[in-house]
């Protein structure tokens, strides 16, 4: 905290400060309605049902109004209301972001920086993060660590998503989209009382689209999706004091877009790829591709959950019992050019089991607490195939690791003196990597020492040794409430990212293993950030307002290295620090006209990046080189576009010091309205979203690959009869067809680019009894 510049320490404390000098807004008004939409927003970012203003935590709040008004499909979505949020995908990884925190890492067992909770679920792989929302009643983003209540990989934040219970009041709702592009999707949810005390729901939904890509080389048009799911539960009420919920899910997606990628280009870098020597062919147009194989991703996975609740007279009790299987495979091509090169097909399987005890004090007096144990393991493993003649495969290698936590912890509210509040917690985490393994190239039964040894590899499997480490993950907080309509805080919380082993990069690929020694698989450390943060929140149930500020001391980032061939490396090379301001605005100007501003300006950079992934064209004549430069390293050989630069003989690895960070841009926000009337006997919404992004970068140096700013606007208009049962929508996405690049894929062999949907209209038509 100490080198905080003096501009950040004046900035947060004169925000809040001005915040508590400001007067209660206030409006012409009516008497505060007592619907639904002006009922205090419940959250549980602190694990127990409160108010939002009397949570220390920047919180985007989105109920299920919202969802529908801001046309959110699916996960991803969220982000055109939250600002400072980003969701980018690595080929089939679902990577998001929160205020600069993020993780490029996709090797088994690494995992996400935000943590995603689905009704108090862990959901832990980046391969299948992503998906449709069914039966959302909320969700919740909370911005900045949550190393003490949700423990491991939520150094930039956590997202939770809840959804309904099952209800002896029987329920049925439908819905039927038709969109552009063919795009179709059916849902239905219905639940129902077996007796007083059991009832069970069941829900399902099917999609189906045509894609809006056309492969230059086929001529061919790609990107057709079919995606379907089907949840199912069941309740029972034990006792007026235990409940138990039992559910199952099945997800099946077959979805290639996020890996259909053109080549990409900007006036600094150039063409993503200028040189291979094939007969290729190259696109830059956002909507075709230029693929010699066929690119697919298809991900199952099957999800049984056990929930028991108790009342214990002191205390409620809640366990909540996981397992997850699932199953990925994808095909990518790897040089962007149509060139029949390199068809790279990774399969994953992922199994996880997890448990939890969460136990809360009751509402009410003086100190509230929270106390839980968690244990957690988490099975992954990867494939690597060689896809140019698919169906047919050939084995290249693979790897796999079993990820283990068992957590401990504690926190506690406690009022000092009347509305003055202090938190205080600490969670105690021990993390494992075991039965780690990496498959020898072609699963040959020997490999070779960078000094000449023949080691042998009995059926191409090398064991690698197991590791362990120990988390403490404090947090404190003061909190003052002037009145019942506002609150102040500060705060002070820690997270990590924890340990991993790159069986998938320098355990792998000793050529591509450029700065910890050929085979040597050193851990990778954990990530670690320390966070300050400083927040005003004000709900009068007309208007609601939420300030804050903050500032991150970020340690240890873990950073892919994209080599030649798609290999990857993963190295320990950046400290970063990272502030800014976060503020949301909700103001309902009348009982049928709400208006909605959000923004956050993010400063984030890394202060020192050693081993900086700047990307070179392979060009000798113009680096003064010759290839025999490049041979002893491996850079450059068997076509490569691009290398690593530093990595070629007598060049020096970059350091880059202040410098942005990958997937934070300076600035993004969103502003909307929603207007109700009467019309045709029914009600009348009409709804509209603008959000802005400043201009990103996609390189793991945060240097290069960018996308210039951009904004988007989605509207809706939905009718719904008197019954209040039949309801018709006309909706818009990206109306004014702004295209712009969603993530940048760069390695050895090429660099491209994914983007995002053109233009999108539709009709929706839903029934619900």
């Amino acid at each position: 905290m100490s080198r905080i510049s003096a501009f950040t320490t004046s900035s947060i404390f004169g925000l809040v400060g001005l915040a508590v000098a400001l007067p209660a807004p206030a409006m012409a008004q009516d008497d505060p309605a007592t619907d639904s939409e002006n009922a205090p927003i419940i959250v549980t970012a602190q694990r127990r049902e409160e108010k939002q203003i009397d949570v220390p935590i920047t919180i985007t709040a989105i109920g299920q109004d919202q969802l529908k008004t801001a046309n959110i499909r699916n996960l991803a979505d969220i982000s055109k209301v939250t600002p400072g949020l980003r969701f980018d995908n690595a080929s089939a990884f679902f990577q998001p972001t929160i205020r600069g925190v993020g993780t490029p890492v996709t090797t088994s067992g690494g995992g996400s920086n935000v943590g995603i909770y689905i009704d108090g679920f862990y959901s832990p792989n980046p391969l299948a993060a992503d998906f449709q929302l069914m039966n959302v009643q909320s969700i919740q983003v909370l911005k900045g660590p949550q190393g003490t209540l949700f423990g491991r990989n939520t150094t930039g934040g956590a997202i939770l998503v809840q959804t309904a219970d099952p209800s002896t009041v029987t329920a049925v709702e439908t819905k039927v989209t038709v969109s552009r592009f063919n795009q179709v999707k059916a849902q239905g949810y219905a639940t129902v009382g077996l007796t007083d005390d059991i009832a069970v729901d069941v829900e399902g939904q099917y999609s189906r689209g045509d894609g809006w890509k056309t492969n230059i080389v086929t001529g061919q048009e790609v990107g057709d999706y079919r995606n379907w799911s089907v949840r199912t539960g069941i309740k029972a009420q034990l006792s007026s004091d235990v409940s138990v919920l039992l559910r199952y899910q099945h997800n099946h997606t077959n979805d290639p877009n996020p890996a259909l990628v053109s080549s990409y280009r900007d006036p600094v870098f150039g063409e993503g790829q200028p040189y291979y020597a094939g007969p290729g062919e190259t696109t830059y147009d956002p909507d075709e591709i230029a693929s010699a194989y066929p690119i697919f991703i298809h991900n199952t996975s099957d999800v049984v959950q056990g929930t028991i609740k108790a009342d214990l007279g002191f205390a409620d009790l809640a366990s909540y019992s996981q397992y997850r299987r699932e199953r990925v495979d994808s095909s990518i091509s790897l040089d962007y050019n149509g060139t029949p090169f390199l068809a790279l097909g990774l399969p994953n399987k992922n199994s996880t089991w997890s448990q939890e005890f969460l136990l809360n004090s009751k509402p009410g007096g003086r100190l509230q607490w929270t106390t839980g144990l968690f244990a957690f393991s988490n099975k992954d493993i990867y494939v690597t195939y060689i896809d140019n003649f698919y169906p047919t495969r050939v084995r290249l290698g693979g790897n796999g690791t079993t990820t283990q936590t068992f957590a401990g912890y504690i926190d506690a509210t406690y009022e000092l003196a009347p509305n003055l509040f202090l938190t205080g917690g600490v969670r105690y985490s021990h993390d494992r990597v075991v039965n780690a393994y990496w498959n020898t190239r072609y699963l040959a039964p020997a490999y070779t020492m960078a000094d000449g040894t023949v080691v042998p590899a009995p059926d191409g499997i090398v064991d690698v040794p197991d590791i362990s480490s120990n988390h403490w993950t404090p947090r404190a907080v003061i909190r003052y409430k002037p009145d019942d309509q506002s609150s102040i805080y500060a705060s002070y919380t820690k997270g990590y990212k924890a340990e991993i082993i790159d069986v998938g990069g320098s355990c792998e690929n000793p050529t591509g293993n450029l700065f910890t020694g050929p085979f040597e698989c050193n851990p990778i450390k954990p990530e670690k950030i320390d966070a300050y943060e400083v927040g005003y929140k004000f709900d009068n149930r007309v208007v609601s307002l939420d300030l804050s500020a903050f500032y991150y001391d970020y340690r240890n980032l873990q950073v892919s290295l994209y080599l030649q061939g798609g290999q990857a490396s993963i190295i320990n090379a950046a400290k970063a620090k990272i502030y800014g301001i976060d503020g949301q605005l909700s103001v309902r100007v009348t009982e049928r006209l709400r208006v909605t501003a959000a923004g956050a300006w993010t400063h984030a950079r890394y202060t020192e990046f050693n081993h900086a992934p700047v990307f070179t064209t392979c060009n000798p004549a113009a680096a003064g080189l010759t290839l025999a430069d490049y041979a002893p390293t491996g850079v450059c050989g068997n076509g490569a576009a691009f290398y690593l630069q530093g990595t070629a003989i007598g060049q020096e690895p970059v350091t880059l010091r202040h410098t942005r960070m990958q997937r934070a841009p300076d600035f993004t926000g969103n502003a909307g309205i929603h207007y109700t009337a009467d019309a045709g006997g029914g009600t009348l919404q009409l709804s509209g979203i603008a959000a802005y992004s400043s201009k990103v970068y996609f390189g793991p140096s945060g240097s290069q690959f960018y996308q210039k700013a951009y904004a988007t606007l989605a509207l809706r208009a939905q009718w719904t009869d008197e019954t209040d049962r039949f309801t018709v929508a006309v909706f818009g996405d990206n109306v004014t067809d702004k295209r712009y690049k969603t993530t940048v894929q760069s390695g050895g062999n090429g660099v491209g680019a994914n983007w995002n949907e053109p233009a999108t209209y539709g009709i929706e038509f839903g029934y619900r009894y």
